[in-house]
Formats: C-alpha cells, sequence, structure tokens
C-alpha cells in the first residue's frame, strides 16, 4: 500500500498478518536480563497501551520492534518481516519524547527536511494539519513548547503514512485540550487501520484509550487484555466514607480491611469483602454517605507491577 492509498478498517482487520509479534523474546545486557521470554502479538487496527515501571523492559523491547537492537533469543517481526526491513519500507514511525529537533529551523522547514529524506510522502500541509500545528509552520522550533514540540514530532512521523505508530509519552508537555485533540487523531487513525502501540505515564490516557493493556514486569508481560479485564485482576474493591475523626487502630480492626487510607475528613477502605466492611461501618461507626467502589488501572498497575507482586507469567 503507497502513501496514496488510504487504508480502511476492513483491509486491517482482514490482514492474517499480525502488526507486531514477538516469540520467547529475550534480551541481555551483559549479566542484566532484561527481557525474558517475552511473547506478544498485536493485530494490525490496535490501539495499544504498553505499559511497566521503570527497568521492566519496555524500552528494550520497543527498541528491538523499532530494529535499533536485536534480541540475544527468540524472533520479533513487524508485518511479517524482519523490523529493519519494515522500517525501510516506511511501515513504522516513532514519536519519542526527546531528542530529534533542531531548534534553530522552523516548524514547518523541520517537516520539510524530514520529508527530503523518503522517497514518497504525505503532503506537508496535511501532516501539519493533522498533528494541529498548521498555524505554528513559521515559528521556530526553539519557541515551541513541549506539548508543540511533541505534535511535530507527531506529524514528522505521519510524513512515511505508516501502518505501525510507536509512541513514548506523546503527550508530555501537552495541555488538556491538546491531549484530547491528540487522541482523537489518534483514535481517527487507528479506525481507518493504523497500527498505534504507546507508552505512558497517565495512566489514565490508557484506560480512556487503548483497545488494550499490555503490563509487563520484569522483562515479561503479566497482564493483557481490556482497561476492564486488567483492572479485574487487581482483586477487591474499595469503601469509601464521611468519617470525622476515624481512628487508624479502630479501622484496621474492621474485619476484612486490607489497607486503610484517611483523607480528612473521609476514609478508603480496600478489601476483597467490601459488604461485610460497609455493613461494619453503618451498624458500628457513625460513618455516613458510603460508596463502593472497583479499584482503578492505577491500582492494578501495582498490584500487577510491584516488586512484592506474586503475578511472574502472562495473565490474560
Amino acid at each position: 500500500m503507497t502513501s496514496t492509498e488510504p487504508r480502511t478498517s476492513a483491509q486491517a482487520s482482514a490482514s492474517p498478518v499480525p502488526a507486531v509479534s514477538l516469540r520467547g523474546v529475550h534480551k541481555h545486557f551483559g549479566d542484566v536480563h532484561a527481557v525474558r521470554g517475552l511473547d506478544l502479538e498485536i493485530r494490525p487496527g490496535e490501539i495499544v497501551a504498553f505499559l511497566g515501571p521503570n527497568g521492566a523492559g519496555k524500552t528494550t523491547t520497543v527498541d528491538m520492534v523499532l530494529g535499533l537492537s536485536r534480541p540475544t533469543a527468540g524472533e520479533v517481526s513487524v508485518f511479517g518481516t524482519d523490523p529493519r526491513t519494515a522500517i525501510a519500507k516506511g511501515l513504522v514511525s516513532a514519536v519519542m519524547q526527546t531528542g530529534g529537533l533542531l531548534k534553530e529551523l522552523t516548524v514547518e522547514e523541520t517537516v520539510r527536511l524530514t520529508a527530503s529524506l523518503f522517497a514518497d510522502t504525505r503532503p506537508v500541509d496535511e501532516v501539519l494539519t493533522r498533528a494541529g500545528i498548521a498555524d505554528l509552520g513559521n515559528r521556530l522550533v526553539g519557541k515551541c513548547s513541549g506539548g508543540q514540540q511533541q505534535r511535530l514530532r507527531f506529524a514528522m512521523a505521519l510524513l512515511s503514512d505508516p501502518e505501525l505508530l510507536i509512541l513514548d509519552e506523546p503527550t508530555t508537555g501537552m495541555d488538556v485540550e491538546g491531549r484530547r485533540d491528540f487522541w482523537s487523531a489518534i483514535r481517527a487513525d487507528a479506525d481507518s487501520g493504523r497500527t498505534v502501540v504507546f507508552a505512558t505515564h497517565y495512566l489514565e490516557e490508557a484506560d480512556a484509550y487503548a483497545d488494550r493493556i499490555v503490563l509487563v514486569r520484569k522483562g515479561k508481560v503479566v497482564a493483557d487484555g481490556t482497561a476492564a479485564e486488567v483492572k479485574a485482576l487487581a482483586a477487591g474493591r474499595t469503601v469509601r466514607a464521611h468519617f470525622p475523626g476515624a481512628d487508624r487502630e479502630q479501622l484496621f480492626a474492621i474485619p476484612g480491611a486490607d489497607s486503610i487510607e484517611v483523607r480528612g475528613d473521609s476514609v478508603l477502605i480496600h478489601s476483597t469483602d467490601t459488604d461485610a466492611v460497609a455493613r461494619h461501618l453503618l451498624t458500628r461507626t457513625p460513618a455516613t454517605d458510603l460508596e463502593i467502589v472497583s479499584r482503578g488501572l492505577e491500582d492494578a498497575f501495582i498490584a500487577l507491577t510491584s516488586d512484592d507482586s506474586a503475578t511472574e507469567g502472562p495473565t490474560s
């Protein structure tokens, strides 16, 4: 498919070849075992959040998908071919958090310079508009905010009309409206068949925009599913109540209370038996305005990727 032929969702979903495939991938750096038998398959047209704590192997894995390094063992393929071949064909683009910009050039000059490196690209005006920076063409890159520079990197990545777009902290520096507009553009791209893989520390973005969330810990996949499925892996729920002057020792004595947090006149009690906790609060304490809520993605992230997590293998 050339850059002048728009892809469609039907074409993407009908493709039998995974956008990204990692099978039994290991990566060693001397004595450091950064990736440990990682298996992952991403289908065309998916938006996948690739998450994990620092040192989990995310960057190492992305580097192998981008052809910047090779696995010590196992296989990595992008659209059925070697990552470097996919890159050379313009099938893959990446938006990284830092680097790659010359501050003395204007925004438009930067994009046109990048376009000159490809045999066939989307029109410069089109990608600037797509990235939401059409009105910044004459501005020096050095005068752009962090969020505007991220949008510039996005425009540069769109030039080759890639089938796979990899984003590293894509909305860093953007304001709320900018982040919303950015993700609207990403969703439109995915609906047309483009595959998007992104890493972010904004877990609410992964929760809101990803079709699928992959959590990695110590070089292994520990959770893989929709946001709802991943959140369900963190056992228990939280009881929130209005309880002025609550005594922490008294709260910890509540049967089934796993963890306690006091925030002013409110208490939050996590438990695998929130019905029992709520019953105790209502009948034996002056607590009022009780609310029982499921754990969020942040809770699941901490539970599944922390050092004391017992989860070691893939979960789906």
